[in-house]
């Protein structure tokens, strides 16, 4: 029963930090956490490097030594103070081994500076790599936001019955359209349009007859001479009389 229990608060806690990550930010602090990781190495290269310079100033001073111990063996010997060249001597070998020593030091030295900017060499190349495929993971994640919002809101439209609504508000627009435009066409239909043509040349025919008499008035026009208004019914009369 313990087993369980501790297992099923196992499982709880797992979903409950599952649904706080967010592997967005958590690459953004990855990144972070790399870049501020750059100038600890370099501090701990500065001090391998330190020791470094330290070690190969303690061998050029013991070679310094050396070359001066030596040359006073060489005088005390000349000069006839063995008992002098001996304690040169003594100290030469001290220097000498001190040298050895040094010399073994300032070797390990080299080759832990060496190893040292290779190693920055190879965190630098994990560190762009990692670097590059977070961001592009970032950008990935982003887009992915970005396309699952435009999807949230396209599938809003018929959860919400935008859709529906939209197909329905349009339908009826186009029906009254419609409607509208058949009542306009049975209204012109219904027009008698050939009584309209003839009002509107009996309109025009007035008018002109109008225009005719304001410029006989005006004395623009003269009136038509009476023979030809009239010869026609005389003519048409004295035939009469003449057959009879």
């Amino acid at each position: 029963m313990w087993q369980r229990f501790r297992r099923a608060m196992r499982s709880f806690g797992g979903f409950f930090v599952s649904s706080l990550e967010d592997p967005e930010l958590i690459l953004e602090q990855n990144v972070r956490d790399l870049n501020d990781q750059v100038p600890k190495m370099n501090e701990s290269i500065a001090m391998v490097r330190a020791n470094l310079t330290l070690l190969e100033k303690e061998n050029a001073k013991y070679n310094q030594d050396i070359r001066e111990l030596t040359a006073r063996v060489k005088a005390a010997i000349q000069a006839g103070r063995d008992d002098l060249a001996a304690q040169y001597a003594t100290k030469l070998q001290t220097e000498k081994s001190a040298l050895d020593r040094n010399e073994m030091q300032l070797a390990t030295a080299k080759q832990a500076y060496e190893k040292s900017l290779n190693l920055k060499k190879a965190f630098m190349r994990e560190k762009e790599r990692k670097t590059q495929e977070a961001m592009t993971a970032i950008r990935d994640a982003r887009r992915a936001k970005w396309q699952s919002k435009v999807a949230d809101a396209m599938e809003s439209f018929t959860v919400a019955g935008i859709d529906q609504t939209h197909d329905e508000m349009l339908r009826k627009v186009q029906e009254k359209a419609a409607v509208n435009e058949a009542r306009m066409q049975m209204a012109l239909d219904s027009v008698d349009h050939q009584s309209v043509q003839i009002e509107e040349d009996a309109e025009r025919l007035q008018a002109m007859d109008l225009v005719k008499q304001m410029k006989m008035e005006m004395g623009l026009n003269s009136p038509a001479p009476v023979s030809e208004v009239g010869g026609s019914p005389e003519k048409t009369i004295g035939k009469k009389v003449g057959v009879e």
